[in-house]
């Protein structure tokens, strides 16, 4: 049965709450704990990439107890239900941090709700990656699905990496992540009730855990997409976690440009992901045509391709005082972003469906949970290796948001956003070429 329009967005419109905490995890974590809370670069890279990796090992156990789930609101809604309470819950609190403690309780504090948070985004995440698998079968009905997925995530980029910053400069972190958690809640809430006559399948998995990762570690194709899919997640995930510091130490405008009075306005990290999230929304459409057009795997290609030459262009321009000429260049950055941002998600859900056909198993929580692994990998190394680096070229963490750098470490910070995710993503193009294309036509033949 052909999906309805409103259901396709529908299904969507959740990843607008979930990427609202996957932004904050990403952009706004690090810089909290550095520059608000006094914590050494190094040590909060540290803890974050530790939290980040616990949350991978709740994945499987999640995705597990998904697939096995029998309610009569099917296997995945009771997850997403009670998931993004907990995981809103989290958010505030990891950013009500207590006035008069000293770093090692503000450490623990922000540690504690920040583990909190990563076991509700798991709890919505998993099940919702394996709807993707469920809904429909039709690859292109995915692309489309997709498209609006990746539609909504932007304007969850744009409340995480813009509005919340934008009202903490005024009223907090706390009362900032507070007022956003109606629109989290509301979109996962509103994404289960358009869905809820959507195909599905209601019989829980009745394979064991290590039966069940056996089979989907025997989707060759599919183990190959993961480990490609997290050498580009850590090219971006570089360049989230490094664009705050950026937005300080790079991008300081002249004050007489066309977009300098809204750069002073909103923040000029606010202006970044605005324009960034514009860029986004306005590619998806296009690169559901190019992945109809030239193949999911060649759209891909190309959008990776153009983000390695937009990346290299910006080093060029880095550190700026044309807060203007930024910020068109995020338009263009969130254009290539959006291939990355949606391709991967509409190519997984094809190979699931080599296992049902091949075993017969719906196990699409299990897929879920590894495709999410290498994303979250990545996502977890990122601030390590961003603030090892860092602190290796001598940054200094301050309380006051701002403190002068050395001209290595500001060297150093361009290089990190810049030409270092440029040339992971390099990897990731010669990966997708000469090992995933041709694994995945045998596959799917």
């Amino acid at each position: 049965m052909a999906l309805s329009l409103g259901q396709k967005a529908g299904w969507g419109l959740a990843d607008m709450g979930i990427v609202v905490f996957v932004i904050v995890k990403q952009l706004l974590i690090l810089t909290y704990m550095t520059a608000f809370l006094g914590v050494p670069v190094g040590i909060a890279g540290f803890v974050t990439t530790a939290v980040l990796i616990f949350d991978m090992i709740t994945d499987p156990l999640i995705g597990y107890f998904s697939d096995r789930t029998q309610s009569r609101f099917g296997r995945r809604a009771p997850w997403m239900f009670l998931g993004v309470l907990v995981m809103s819950a989290g958010m505030v609190g990891l950013f009500s941090v207590p006035p008069g403690m000293g770093m090692n309780a503000n450490l623990g504090w922000v540690v504690a709700f920040f583990v909190l948070a990563t076991i509700g985004f798991t709890m919505v995440a998993i099940p919702y990656g394996a709807q993707s698998g469920e809904i429909t079968q039709d690859p292109k009905e995915r692309s489309a699905m997709t498209g609006f997925r990746m539609a909504f995530a932007s304007i969850g980029i744009l409340i995480g990496g813009a509005v919340l910053p934008g009202l903490a400069g005024s009223i907090g972190y706390a009362l900032a992540a507070l007022a956003v958690t109606p629109l989290m809640v509301g979109a996962v809430w509103l994404s289960l009730w358009s869905t809820r006559n959507a195909p599905r399948i209601a019989q829980p998995a009745t394979v064991s855990l290590s039966g069940m990762f056996g089979l989907v570690f025997s989707n060759k194709a599919f183990v190959v997409l993961v480990l490609i899919y997290g050498v580009m997640t850590l090219a971006i995930a570089m360049i989230t976690v490094g664009l705050p510091f950026a937005a300080l130490y790079l991008i300081v405008d002249s004050g007489d440009t066309m977009l300098s009075g809204a750069a002073q306005a909103l923040s000029t990290l606010s202006l970044m992901f605005a324009t960034f999230v514009v860029g986004s929304i306005l590619s998806q459409a296009i690169w559901v045509l190019l992945s109809n057009r030239l193949g999911k795997v060649g759209a891909l290609i190309l959008g990776l391709s153009l983000y390695v030459v937009l990346l290299y262009a910006l080093y060029t321009m880095l550190p700026s005082v044309n807060v203007t000429a930024i910020a068109g260049m995020f338009v263009l950055a969130g254009m290539t972003n959006g291939a990355y941002q949606q391709i991967p998600w509409a190519i997984y859900p094809d190979l699931m469906d080599v296992t049902r056909r091949d075993t017969g198993m719906a196990i699409e929580g299990a897929f879920s949970a590894i495709w999410l692994f290498g994303q979250k990998l990545a996502n977890a190394v990122a601030p390590a290796v961003l603030g090892l680096t860092l602190a290796a070229a001598g940054w200094q963490e301050t309380t006051d948001g701002v403190v002068a750098q050395s001209d290595a470490a500001l060297s150093t910070l361009q290089l990190s956003i810049t030409l270092i995710p440029a040339g992971i993503l390099v990897v990731a193009i010669f990966g997708l070429t000469l090992i995933y294309r041709p694994m995945a036509r045998r596959a799917l033949a």
